[in-house]
């Protein structure tokens, strides 16, 4: 049964459907200011992966991804940029859908945006002032009044004296409590605004998901998710006020993935260390970062560098050389690999351990493919449909490994004279061309030969193996 680490109760538990059969999930997605960097594809493929499992498991799921397309960072950007704010998110809406694309992340059932959801949240807010959870300040904001909210702090298993400490009331801000937060803004002169009963302004960040996710998914729903850097303030903020309004509880199961770290560092744009998906993708296959992202627990960091994204490149190599060259056959999913595989996943979406299992079916593959090639062949469909779930190695073998990747030296050195030899052909070409001299260099013993051209092959990154039905090559 699939178990799941609850960061409300703080520890796994049995997964229950508030409705048999049916799953409903939002998670916090993007703030549209600028693109993509790698933290922000380790939640959409976390995520990602929840919402496969969940299918796989027979569950109807219905996916809630919000975006921010309203806020101070994106009103700061724009007017440094002299653009209306709406043409700046459009752009980096769009190119976020492309990141996700890429990185072969299913689209979510719903998608909404905090522009588009204003009569919720100004619904929602006039909830709360009618159950006096907010009040409106002298300078025309209304806030959230923490102390009328009795379990505040139970996600973050802190208590109230405890989160006051330290805390200060700036002199411009006119809250009764020092933990009371926003939640509408009085428009100031320049600011995209929206009227409400309070006047012309826009909403708080925290109010904008309890009402689109309410909205969507109801008032009590099955599972939030979201890095764990949202866990407080901002989903100890949904929280009080989605159940303050409501008076029932707001979400069955919370989960976050933990940050992805440079140097032990946080990976954030206000660190200034964080790159981009665009900038990893130049360089390394999609498939690669995917799998670089699934090879640490969701829970825990995980380390960028480049060392790991090598790792991971020579660990999908591993598998695709795995399946490479099998004869197709039609046969049915090896329970006892799928039992394993499912055992991992069962346990909190354990990716790290379902890899592992991934990579032993690829050694026997590799031990059985001399002596039993139909049973080796029968094993890769089932690494096949087992890498699937996880989106992984749906890609052609041969594809992958003679494919010119990101970052690869392009072979442009000419070929030796055949005719055309000062002629310089599209990078396979030319390595297979190769390859049929190296072979005939051979058959004429001329060895020397022979090793020169491997040499060429090898100073590009070209792998050679001589097998019983004929010299194979990949990218290294």
């Amino acid at each position: 049964m699939l178990q799941i680490f609850n960061s409300l109760t703080r520890q796994k538990q049995p997964f229950q459907p508030i409705e048999p059969g049916k799953v409903r999930m939002y998670v916090c997605g993007m703030t549209v200011y600028d693109h993509c960097h790698v933290g922000h594809a380790r939640v959409m493929v976390v995520f990602d992966i929840v919402l496969r499992w969940l299918r796989v498991q027979g569950y109807e799921v219905v996916y809630v991804r919000n975006i921010t397309d309203i806020d101070d960072k994106i009103i700061r950007r724009a007017q440094e940029n002299g653009e209306d704010f709406r043409t700046l998110t459009e752009r980096f809406i769009r190119a976020m859908h492309e990141d996700l694309a890429a990185l072969d992340i299913l689209p979510p059932t719903q998608e909404p945006r905090v522009t588009e959801a204003m009569s919720d949240i100004i619904a929602l807010i006039q909830t709360l002032l009618d159950k006096s959870y907010a009040y409106v300040g002298t300078g025309g904001d209304v806030y959230y009044a923490v102390s009328r909210f009795a379990c505040y702090g139970q996600l973050a298993n802190k208590k109230l004296d405890d989160l006051r400490a330290g805390e200060r009331v700036a002199v411009e801000e006119a809250k009764a409590d020092p933990l009371d937060f926003v939640l509408w803004k009085a428009a100031k002169p320049g600011e995209p605004s929206w009227p409400s009963p309070w006047g012309g302004g826009r909403p708080g960040w925290h109010i904008e998901c309890s009402a689109m996710s309410t909205r969507c998914l109801g008032e009590h729903f099955d599972i939030h998710g979201g890095g764990m850097d949202l866990k407080f303030p901002h989903h100890e903020n949904e929280i009080a006020q989605s159940e303050a309004a409501s008076g029932q509880r707001y979400v069955n199961v919370w989960m976050h993935n933990g940050f992805v770290q440079v140097n032990k560092e946080k990976m954030a744009k206000s660190l200034g260390n964080f790159f981009t998906v665009r900038e990893v993708l130049q360089r390394y296959p999609p498939e690669v970062v995917r799998l670089f992202i699934l090879s640490s627990h969701y829970r825990g960091p995980l380390d960028y560098s480049d060392d790991n994204l090598e790792q991971a490149k020579a660990s999908l190599t591993r598998l695709y050389t795995a399946l490479r060259g099998l004869p197709a056959v039609a046969t049915a999913v090896d329970e006892g690999w799928q039992t394993r595989f499912a055992q991992a996943m069962d346990d909190d979406f354990n990716t790290p351990e379902a890899l592992a299992t991934l990579f032993e079916l690829a050694r026997q593959i590799n031990r059985l493919r001399t002596a039993d090639e139909i049973t080796a062949a029968q094993l890769g469909s089932t690494l096949k449909h087992l890498g699937g779930l996880l989106g992984l190695l749906q890609r052609d073998p041969e594809t992958f490994l003679q494919g010119g990747m990101p970052g690869e030296v392009a072979l442009t050195a000419p070929l030796a004279a055949t005719g055309d030899g000062s002629r310089e052909m599209d990078s396979a070409g030319q390595i297979n061309a190769l390859i049929e001299q190296r072979n005939a260099a051979r058959k004429a013993k001329n060895w020397a030969e022979a090793d020169r051209i491997r040499g060429l092959l090898q100073e590009a990154g070209i792998v050679l193996e001589d097998t019983a039905k004929g010299t194979i090559w990949r990218r290294q």
